[in-house]
């Protein structure tokens, strides 16, 4: 599963094909019904990493196992080999 946890301006200016929307503000409130199996894999992105990496910590604490931060949406695509769409 790949998440990007930015703002729906900077998902709608482009993301990865196959990923979810969750703004980081509601990773808490979200992330348990978008994947309940706490030891899926996650992928998390954003603009730069650091958004990623506090949701990262934040589903970590409440869990989840599997978790990597992906960096920016240009890493989190090379490092996934995933087209960004518009």
């Amino acid at each position: 599963m790949i998440i990007d946890v930015r703002t729906i301006e900077e998902w709608n200016s482009g993301h990865l094909a196959s990923a979810q929307h969750l703004e980081l503000q509601l990773v808490a409130g979200g992330i348990e019904q978008l994947v309940p199996d706490k030891s899926q894999q996650l992928y998390l992105y954003c603009r730069s990493g650091n958004r990623s990496g506090q949701a990262k910590t934040l589903v970590e604490a409440m869990g989840y196992t599997n978790v990597v931060n992906a960096g920016g949406v240009a890493d989190a695509g090379a490092l996934l080999n995933e087209a960004i769409v518009k």
